[in-house]
Order: structure tokens, then C-alpha cells, then sequence
């Protein structure tokens, strides 16, 4: 068949209106709908390009407009999610609720943590304003307005007992405050420099706090003083970014940007072990609940799961850029990271196997919690957007 040349073209187009009919059809061929371009897509598709808008997200809450740092989930509602970012705004809403979202508003700065009470009465934002702000969950409202800080807050803990909260600044400080009575109790100094990570033992009778200064401090919460100092060799020669307690109160685990990890005896404030695998800074730690393993997640790429009893790496976890987060499933033998490659990964702690991978963020992930009922996981990331995906099957 010859193809008609432009000038072909104008001659046809110079004269009247052409029309087709059938018989001017030469051969018909059947074409699957699946082999067809889709309408946006120009000059055929590019393979990176369509596996970059995979989503395996179940629900997605774009009710931000900027990049989001942290998220909480109520340890007592499967389905109430809280999550904060760089727009200097909160939201609590619900998974697979599209509908429903509440606005945590009041934060001057960007909402850096959130965290939920054990009974899940209450819930604490921490901002870069230096203020905590306590909200009612079942009132829907503001209960109390904390202040003192003169930074930006780190982070925010409960006592695993009672309504008392607990607070980092970048100014050096740690508080603590009676969210019931909206209360100042004490004010905890001497680190020398930010306090990037703490907690209150799960038993609640001792804090540990970590700072940028290189050195973990152990506090008497009741009168404010400083029971140990843990710094200098054979402890981290960087600022600590990272921190968890074991499940009995014996034992801190804290992870530093120099990519050491140390285990610290809480009692005596003595290192009892060192860990060294990491290349990189150390930017999540966690203690499995019910077994002597423990986790780390590093921007050398790896999580790492090791034997606290041999003080040895168990598996290796190699991923595609730097390990932001992670997160020991309740129950569960799974262990879920969140990546700066914007993908959420399941991993098999007593083999190492990576079981899944959830895509949908496009950029990377800074927070992964965990539904009450351990059916969602719920992410956030610097791409202004929190995801949740199903787990159920992990459990």
C-alpha cells in the first residue's frame, strides 16, 4: 500500500470532506483493551516509570500539605491513627475512613511526635515550638497546653502506667508534666547538648535519656536526680540518635551516628556489650518483646537483628538505601522497616527473608506504626502522604 506524501495530504484536505465506509476497509484485526497505551501515557510506557506508581496502600490520608516526621497508633482503637509533620499540623483520623479526620490544631512549628497514653485516654504533639499540646480522644478537643522547653521537641513518652508525660528538647532540657492536673512535676538537666531519644523503663521506676553530647543519662523520675552518667570509652564517640529499653527495665539499648550500638546495664550504668556491624549512623533500634533479639536500622542500608545472649548478628537485612525506621510486630516473628527509598518491608526475624514489600510512597518513609489489632501498618513520609497497609496475614 502506498503511503500518501504530505503533498498528497493537502490535496485531499484542499478539496471537499472525505468520508469512509466499509468498503474501503482492506483486513480488521483484533486488539486486547490490555494492549492498549493508557491515555496519558506518551510514546508507549517506561517500565521504572510504572513500577514507581505501584500502590499496595489500602488507604491513603492526604489531608497534609507537607512533609510528615511521625505517627502513632492508638493502642486501644484499631482504627484511630495520629500522624504530624512539617505543616505545623497534627491529624487524627481512621484507617479506611476517608471520611473522618480530626486537625490537631495549635503548634506554631512543625509537629515532630506524637504519641498515645497506655489506656488510650489521651494523646501528646510535641513540636518544634518547644510546646507539648494533650488531647481528649474521646472529648475530641484540647485538654492542656504544656510549655517550658526553650526548643524544639524531640520526643514524647508516656509512663506506662499513669498520665505522666515525658519530653526532649533541643535545648539540653528533658520535663516532665501530670497531663491530668496540666502540671510542670520536674526538669531534668545536664546533657550538654540536644536530647534526641528517652523513655521511662516499662516497669516506670527509672528514665533514660540520650542526647547529641555522646552520652545517655539515668534519672530518678520522683526527685529529678541523676543516678548514672553513661559516656567515654568504651561507649559511642558521636551523638546518640536512638534508644529502647528491654522489656524487664534491665537492660538500654542505644544506637549513636557514629554506628556503634551499646547495651548499658540500667542499674549499675555500666556498657555490658557492644555491637559492631554498622558503617553508617544508627537511626532505629528495637528490643523483640518475648525473646532475647534485638533490631537495628542504619543508613549503611542494613537492619540488623542480633542475639543480645551471644552479643552477635543473627541475619543481615540488605536494603536499597537507608533504614529510617522499624518496628517488631506484637505477637509476630515479622519485623517492618520503613526505607529512604519509600518502601515499607517486612522481614522474617529468624531467617532474614525480606516476605514483602509495600509500595505507594515516593519518597522517604520517616515513621512506621502498628494497628491495635496488628492488621495495618501505617506509614508516613516526606511525601506529605501517610499510607496503611494490610498485614493481617503476618500475624
Amino acid at each position: 500500500m502506498n503511503i500518501p506524501s504530505p503533498r498528497d495530504e493537502e490535496e485531499v484536505n484542499d478539496g471537499e470532506e472525505v468520508f469512509l465506509d466499509e468498503g474501503d476497509i482492506i483486513q480488521e484485526y483484533t486488539v486486547d483493551d490490555e494492549d492498549l497505551p493508557d491515555a496519558d501515557e506518551e510514546g508507549g510506557s517506561d517500565t521504572e516509570e510504572v513500577i514507581d506508581e505501584e500502590d499496595d496502600s489500602t488507604h491513603t490520608f492526604t489531608g497534609h500539605t507537607g512533609e510528615l516526621y511521625t505517627t502513632a497508633c492508638s493502642p486501644t482503637d484499631a482504627t484511630l491513627v495520629a500522624t504530624g509533620g512539617g505543616d505545623d499540623r497534627g491529624f487524627l483520623w481512621k484507617i479506611n475512613q476517608g471520611d473522618w479526620a480530626f486537625e490537631l490544631q495549635g503548634h506554631q512549628d512543625s509537629v515532630s511526635s506524637l504519641a498515645f497514653s497506655t489506656d488510650g485516654q489521651l494523646l501528646a504533639s510535641g513540636g518544634f515550638d518547644g510546646i507539648v499540646k494533650v488531647w481528649d480522644i474521646s472529648k475530641g478537643d484540647l485538654k492542656c497546653t504544656l510549655d517550658g522547653p526553650t526548643g524544639g521537641i524531640e520526643w514524647v513518652k508516656w509512663h506506662p502506667r499513669g498520665h505522666l508525660i515525658l519530653a526532649g528538647s533541643e535545648d539540653s532540657t528533658v520535663w516532665m508534666w501530670n497531663a491530668d492536673k496540666s502540671a510542670y512535676l520536674n526538669m531534668f538537666s545536664g546533657h550538654g547538648s540536644g536530647v534526641t531519644c528517652g523513655d521511662f523503663t516499662p516497669d516506670g521506676k527509672v528514665i533514660c535519656t540520650g542526647s547529641d553530647d555522646a552520652t545517655m543519662r539515668i534519672w530518678n523520675p520522683k526527685i529529678g536526680e541523676n543516678i548514672h552518667v553513661v559516656r567515654g570509652h568504651p561507649y559511642h564517640n558521636e551523638g546518640l540518635t536512638c534508644l529502647t529499653i528491654s522489656s524487664d527495665s534491665a537492660l538500654a539499648l542505644t544506637g549513636s551516628k557514629d554506628g556503634s550500638v551499646h547495651a548499658v546495664n540500667i542499674s549499675t550504668g555500666k556498657v555490658v556489650s557492644s555491637l559492631s556491624a554498622h558503617s553508617d549512623s544508627i537511626e532505629c533500634i528495637g528490643f523483640a518483646v518475648s525473646s532475647p533479639l534485638a533490631a537495628t536500622g542504619s543508613m549503611d542500608k542494613k537492619l540488623i537483628i542480633w542475639d543480645m545472649q551471644h552479643s552477635s548478628p543473627r541475619c543481615t537485612c540488605d536494603h536499597e538505601d537507608g533504614v529510617t525506621s522499624l518496628l517488631w510486630l506484637p505477637g509476630s516473628r515479622h519485623i517492618a522497616t520503613g526505607c529512604v527509598d519509600g518502601k515499607v518491608r517486612l522481614w522474617d526475624s529468624l531467617s532474614g527473608v525480606c516476605v514483602k514489600i509495600f509500595s505507594g510512597h515516593s519518597d522517604a518513609i520517616q515513621s512506621v506504626a502498628v494497628s491495635a489489632n496488628g492488621d495495618f501498618l501505617v506509614s508516613v513520609s516526606l511525601d506529605g502522604t501517610a499510607r496503611v497497609f494490610e498485614i493481617a496475614e503476618f500475624k
